[in-house]
């Protein structure tokens, strides 16, 4: 497990959240599936929400902005130590800034970019906001990764923006890294390949930690979600892929004891 309450290293995947038509509908599925409290957020916030474990933040759910057809989807924030700096090497390497650097109120500076394979992320630069509390635990992000069909320009992107480097871990038709920095692992980024369905975007996917991945899809399935990618079991831990009751997907991993150690 990991437990944190000062600012993410740079780079470092350091908060998720999800834009949603119905708040109510989020906080009611949300809390049902990860046990998490969601207290209704502050006018001036817009209702943004904080989702919490024991009172450690580990997510955000607040109103979807943009057009009524724009996809559902979660949202991965990189951490920055200054993200006006951080937009210019994001334009200066070829992704586009979908917003500008602004700040949150005292919480924190933040842009919202796309990269050279088209796959959406945030920045975020921490002032009273440090970023998620939790991971690697029961219902909070275990893994973040960057999927796209442009994965010889993702690499060179990130690597140049952020300072990733890379470890190989793919396989036959598979082409995967770890995105590494200062020797430590903070993510994956990998290739969406031809066998995968051509409506697939390219994306930053989310992973939530559960104690038992298939319990986890049924309780989707009670909670009104539904499967994409039924169980499977990796190196890493029982993997499914699901969708919640707004349509936004997200992953599931289990993770044993000693991993959360």
């Amino acid at each position: 497990m990991v437990r944190r309450d000062t600012p993410w290293p740079a780079g470092t995947p350091c908060w998720v959240d999800i834009g949603v038509p119905d708040l109510q509908k989020a906080r009611a599925f949300y809390s049902g599936l990860f046990g998490w409290s969601i207290p209704e957020g502050p006018p001036e916030a817009g209702g943004y929400s904080i989702c919490e474990i024991d009172g450690d933040q580990v997510a955000g759910i607040g109103p979807k902005m943009g057009p009524a057809d724009m996809p559902t989807f979660w949202t991965t924030y990189l951490a920055s130590e200054n993200a006006d700096e951080t937009a210019a090497k994001i334009k200066a390497a070829g992704g586009q800034l979908l917003t500008d650097p602004i700040d949150v109120m005292s919480a924190g500076r933040m842009l919202i970019a796309a990269d050279p394979g088209g796959a959406v992320f945030g920045v975020w630069q921490a002032r009273a906001h440090t970023g998620m509390r939790r991971a690697n635990e029961p219902g909070s992000v275990i893994w973040s990764e960057n999927l796209s069909r442009n994965y010889d320009g993702n690499k060179a992107f990130y690597a140049s923006v952020f300072g990733y480097t890379y470890g190989d871990i793919g396989a036959e038709g598979m082409r995967y890294v770890t995105l590494d920095l200062d020797g430590r692992t903070v993510g994956g980024l990998g290739e969406l390949d031809t066998e995968q369905a051509a409506g697939v975007p390219a994306n930053w996917g989310t992973y939530f930690a559960v104690a038992d991945t298939d319990a986890a899809v049924g309780r989707v399935a009670e909670l009104g979600g539904s499967l994409v990618a039924p169980a499977w079991d990796s190196p890493y831990g029982r993997m499914a892929v699901v969708r919640d009751d707004q349509g936004a997907a997200f992953a599931l991993m289990s993770v044993s004891e000693e991993q959360q150690g």
